[in-house]
């Protein structure tokens, strides 16, 4: 595929991790976690991957292994604060139309996953009722995720059999009742007028009361479309996570 210079790739990072310090350069097969992520979003060739920093250590590492990188402010909120101070940064001329908010704990991320994301926007306009945003969900096959409000689940109107659009993001199990449930993965593609009206936005109700950022758009009226994907990545919050990623690399070696 033919990398795209319409768009970016943003991949925010800092060390501030709790649960596993030093969290971005955690060592997987040799490099650190977030040059592993930088590969991956490399391996997507739908735009230049950078990645947006308030760690001197962060950025000497993605620039040591050949990539791009910006420091940003240490006040930041959330990563889609950080990669808009990015984005105002590194492109100023606004060449850019499209922004994937890709995490920088998603060290398994198949590079086909990072193109989906981005689907969505490119298959419409604003127009024609196209989507502000784009995101990713896989089908929840665990029993034990459903009831997990760690795993955050899309509640959606189904488009066709690989598209869906948001309707509401919950921890809670739901919808109530048979049928699928999904688990949401978190990676997003904006336009970019949609990125910049999404930060100005101030927090909402639901969005504090669930602690997560994507309903904030929700409540503001933007339209989130999904991709329905048939694999989740394995994201790493604990030392027991960083272990299974160490893993999914041997086998794959």
């Amino acid at each position: 595929m033919r990398q795209d210079a319409r768009s970016l790739v943003l991949i925010p990072a800092r060390m501030a991790s709790i649960r596993l310090p030093d969290k971005p350069l955690a060592d997987i097969n040799g490099m650190a976690m977030i040059c592993q992520v930088y590969d991956r979003a490399l391996e997507a060739d739908i735009g230049t991957p950078w990645v947006a920093t308030d760690s001197i250590e962060i950025l000497e590492a993605i620039k040591h292994h050949g990539g791009k990188a910006v420091m940003t402010r240490t006040d930041h909120s959330s990563g889609s604060d950080r990669i808009w101070e990015a984005i105002c940064k590194i492109d100023p001329e606004k060449k850019a139309e499209y922004i994937i908010n890709l995490q920088g704990d998603l060290p398994t991320i198949e590079g086909r996953l990072i193109r989906q994301s981005l689907q969505p926007l490119l298959d419409t306009s604003p127009d024609d009722g196209g989507a502000d945003i784009a995101t990713l969900a896989v089908e929840i096959g665990e029993q034990s995720e459903k009831t997990n409000p760690n795993v955050v689940k899309i509640i959606a109107k189904q488009l066709d059999e690989t598209r869906m659009r948001a309707i509401y993001f919950t921890r809670a199990t739901a919808p109530w009742g048979d049928g699928p449930l999904y688990h949401h993965i978190g990676i997003y593609a904006y336009r970019r007028p949609a990125l910049e009206k999404f930060i100005g936005l101030q927090p909402s109700p639901l969005e504090i009361r669930e602690k997560l950022e994507q309903l904030r758009a929700i409540e503001a009226g933007m339209q989130i479309d999904v991709s329905v994907v048939d694999t989740l990545p394995l994201g790493v919050d604990t030392k027991e996570d960083l272990q299974r990623a160490r893993k999914w690399f041997q086998t794959k070696d």
